[in-house]
């Protein structure tokens, strides 16, 4: 964060209840017509019918703004009344940078205060599908020490608008015949200490007249916020839920997740079983591989026993899935695990009855993978 620079600190745990449609406004007061539902666009425009409304956030989500004359089942007065009553802001796109290595691309991209932050292409097996990496605050105030935006300290977050946009950016970028079949909320921020707007999102996201993405391929990772976890699997029962690990002994997890002193793995474990009952959906469990930190047989085995007694327990066994370390930039505190260090955790883990995956993490020459956004050298967003 820039010396002088104003550090918001903000709820760690939903706060509020759901966002109105006027409290989620653009720039100039009106509301945001790409974070609304049509129910809502009915309610926001006054006299408009449903089907107009889903056609013109149809529109909007798959085109650029409102259009110029009326569409076909639309009335002129149903569209001049969306203009009078909505905007259309966007985001501006600050820089596009494609990895080398893979099919990856970072977006850097600016909210109308100049705050930047960004967000990630993630190319799938089927060449037609990407995933689109969402940002949900500029910085972040939870300070995991092996994650560049946890350096950032917390600037502010993001409208349900500027989430939603992110996608719609992505999207624009797309060649013709692929589409966005999944987001992930494992960008910039801490989710669900931004419920309110995250949950707007979602909804958004996966609305059909909207993004049409499946709500099953929408998850939310958190650091480990317990009313966040049990406000997930109650507002969006078919989101999926991960969980960054760290480490399963609190005490090394406190060092490297310091809201491990506020919420204790424990009790975010009992809220993520109450998930996933509530939802029938396993959890994810991420695991980032520190070398010597985090590697060894110790760890492995307490890992192997909280995998094992959340199944036992919950009747749904996590999905494990091992992430190389990605650098953070200078003074880096860690290094990545080697092959021989990954090989040999995952030995221990199989011997004691967890197989995990291995997730590949691109674009880490454009710090694009993992842990490694922060919008840094890219913008004026006050925390470069």
């Amino acid at each position: 964060m820039v010396p002088g620079s104003a550090m918001v600190l903000l709820p760690l745990a939903p706060a509020g209840p759901q966002t109105s449609a006027d409290e989620r406004a653009s720039p100039d007061g009106r509301p945001a017509l790409q974070a609304l539902l049509p129910e809502e666009l009915v309610q926001v425009a006054g006299g408009i019918e449903l089907g107009e409304a889903r056609k013109l956030i149809a529109l909007v989500h798959r085109g650029e703004a409102l259009p110029r004359r009326s569409p076909s089942e639309v009335r002129r007065a149903s569209l001049d009344r969306v203009r009078a009553a909505t905007q259309v802001p966007e985001l501006r796109l600050v820089a596009r940078t494609p990895s080398a290595a893979d099919a990856f691309v970072k977006y850097a991209l600016a909210g109308v205060d100049g705050a930047v932050f960004e967000a990630v292409k993630i190319p799938l097996e089927q060449p037609d599908r990407v995933t689109v990496c969402v940002s949900s605050q500029v910085g972040c105030a939870l300070g995991c020490v092996f994650c560049a935006t946890g350096r950032l300290g917390l600037l502010r977050n993001l409208e349900a608008w500027e989430i939603i946009d992110q996608v719609r950016m992505v999207r624009r970028d797309l060649p013709r015949g692929v589409r966005v079949h999944g987001v992930v909320f494992q960008g910039m921020g801490e989710p669900l200490a931004n419920w309110p707007q995250v949950r707007q999102a979602a909804r958004i996201m996966s609305e059909s007249s909207a993004q049409a993405v499946d709500a099953r391929n929408i998850t939310v990772s958190t650091a480990g916020l317990p009313a966040g976890i049990r406000a997930l699997g109650e507002a969006l029962p078919n989101v999926r839920l991960a969980l960054s690990i760290g480490s399963a002994r609190p005490s090394l997890r406190r060092e490297l997740i310091p809201l491990e002193a506020r919420h204790p793995l424990a009790s975010v474990l009992v809220a993520a079983g109450e998930h996933a009952r509530a939802t029938n959906l396993a959890p994810l469990f991420a695991y980032t591989l520190l070398a010597g930190k985090n590697d060894t047989a110790e760890d492995a085995i307490a890992l192997a026993a909280m995998v094992k007694g959340f199944a036992e327990r919950y009747g749904k066994r996590p999905r494990l899935t091992l992430i190389p370390y990605n650098s953070i930039g200078g003074s880096d505190p860690f290094m990545r695990a080697d092959d021989a260090r990954h090989a040999c955790f995952r030995e221990k883990l199989v011997a004691a009855g967890v197989v995990p995956t291995r997730r590949y993490s691109g674009g880490s020459d454009v710090a694009a993978a993992c842990g490694q956004l922060a919008a840094i050298g890219v913008g004026s967003s006050g925390a470069s």
